[in-house]
């Protein structure tokens, strides 16, 4: 199967996981919640998967950019 990173749209820092590792997504399924500038932006699945791997944690920060988890195609 392919995998997928997604990335950080915006610098910020991680507030909620709202999805698990193994978990299947949809597109535009909420993966998690970056908090910037006082406001909660929610992270939206580019594509439909599984997630693999996490690669950030709660509470960390993040630069736009930044791979933030990676999704299992199919």
């Amino acid at each position: 199967m392919a995998l997928y990173e997604v990335k950080a749209e915006i610098s910020g820092v991680v507030r909620a996981l709202d999805a698990a590792v193994g978990e299947a997504v949809d597109l535009d399924g909420q993966v998690m919640t970056i908090e910037s500038m006082k406001m909660e932006i929610p992270v939206l699945s580019p594509r439909r998967g599984r997630i693999v791997a996490f690669r950030v944690a709660e509470g960390e920060p993040v630069q736009e950019g930044q791979a933030l988890l990676t999704l299992e195609l199919g």
